[in-house]
């Protein structure tokens, strides 16, 4: 009876441990400026733990997802594969790739060997992580107010205000948290003292994401907003409400216009960058003139190589072998690689490369159903909308921020390792 005692008290304290690492992956993505290997060394910590965690346990748990944590494992085996087509001289950006795709083959493992951990951890993780994100926001805010002028002649160049992390992936990070914010609500999964405190946050993110004005951000928070209308007009039968998220996707860009110049600023920018598109050599100081023609150039080598690509460790020099072919005028300082993650994929991998990686990506969201999963379908859409205008998993705080809440997410499917009558995240 003690020995039964002491082994269950050793596995609830690894699933603290494998909390605390999560923990660090998650703040990893805030720090990356400062310390540069808190992921690693989360995803590090976390893979020993699994580890010793299965030991202890006498082997894996049982589960209907190991298929999709195998899928997952599965994008970095094509990042393997396909290091045959790497030439010579290429070797070293092979390397650097393959350490870059790791998260794909050690989190999935990580997870799998992971039990469901408590419904309260689960959450604990997600108010963190809209901690980290108000935090955040609020320091980019009081920048933003202390350089107000400066501030908003950049957004008339195509700049944006600095955030932690980058604009791009903080924009997403945001959408997220207000997601996880609403669904934490809706579903009463916070305690009611802190309901007032997180609608507040709630509130201000959405406000601060406007203010923001990137249009990943914007986007991907506007499609999770009609999704949610639906939803409520469908499935809860909540018609009001409805109306008045309908309203409010109306009003709420208007008004930003209005009294914003952030957001003013920035679609007057975006007007300004649509209309040189059809000017090649704009493409040297406008970011949406440069994307679209990152675009062409990639469709010119799919073109040459339809089937397995040019390998990832030969795109750079492919890239700038077809800039300085088909546009001249584009100097070398501007040739960007293709922002649009599945047509960077299939650059490098080929229509085989591509099929695969789809299939192998969106599997766990396949495998869920027909179970409900708000949190991972709203991961997957943001994630994948963000696939259509950037390429997040060739960097390390996109690639983290995809994975460890695609794996949360699945987690909390899993049958936890203690009851709990509170909304469990999935």
């Amino acid at each position: 009876m003690n020995a039964v005692k002491v082994s269950g008290t050793l596995v609830h304290r690894l699933q603290l441990l494998a909390v605390f690492w999560c923990g660090c992956i998650i703040l990893g993505l805030f720090t990356g400026n400062i310390v540069r290997v808190l992921s690693s060394l989360g995803i590090m910590g976390l893979v020993a733990t699994s580890i010793f965690y299965a030991y202890m346990q006498r082997g894996v748990s049982r589960s209907r997802f190991t298929p999709a944590y195998w899928s997952l494992m599965g994008v970095f085996g094509i990042h393997a594969v396909w290091g045959v087509l790497t030439q010579a001289g290429n070797w070293d950006e092979f390397a650097r790739s393959i350490l870059l795709q790791s998260p794909f083959l050690l989190l999935p493992l990580a997870f799998w060997l992971l039990a469901g951990l408590p419904g309260r951890y689960l959450r604990g993780l997600y108010l963190f992580f809209i901690g980290l994100v108000t935090v955040s926001a609020l320091g980019s805010t009081g920048y933003y107010l202390l350089h107000t002028a400066q501030i908003h002649k950049m957004y008339l160049q195509s700049q944006i205000m600095p955030t932690v992390p980058d604009h791009i992936r903080f924009s997403l990070m945001v959408t997220y948290a207000i997601a996880i914010g609403v669904m934490l609500l809706w579903k009463r999964a916070v305690q009611p003292k802190g309901r007032k405190p997180l609608w507040a946050v709630v509130v201000l993110l959405i406000i601060y994401q406007h203010m923001l004005a990137v249009r990943s951000g914007l986007l991907t928070l506007y499609v999770l907003a009609a999704l949610a209308i639906v939803a409520l007009v469908l499935w809860e039968r909540k018609y009001k409400l409805a109306v008045l998220g309908f309203a409010l996707m109306w009003i709420l860009p208007m008004l930003s216009y209005a009294v914003l110049p952030t957001f003013h600023n920035k679609f007057l920018n975006t007007q300004e960058d649509v209309g040189r598109v059809e000017q090649s050599g704009s493409a040297n100081n406008y970011s949406l003139v440069g994307r679209i023609y990152s675009y062409k150039v990639a469709l010119e080598i799919v073109e040459e190589h339809p089937w397995v690509g040019v390998g990832r460790a030969n795109m750079e020099q492919a890239i700038a072998r077809e800039y300085k072919a088909s546009f001249p005028q584009i100097t070398p300082k501007a040739y960007i690689l293709p922002h649009n993650q599945f047509l960077f994929n299939l650059v490098a991998f080929g229509g085989i490369g591509i099929l695969l990686f789809t299939v192998l990506f969106y599997f766990p969201g396949i495998r869920v159903w027909p179970r409900q999963a708000p949190l991972l379908l709203s991961h997957y859409l943001i994630v994948t909308l963000s696939f259509l205008v950037e390429y997040p998993l060739e960097l390390q705080v996109g690639l983290n921020f995809t994975l460890i809440f695609l794996l949360l997410a699945l987690n909390g499917q899993e049958k936890p390792s203690e009851s709990d009558l509170t909304w469990r995240p999935v």
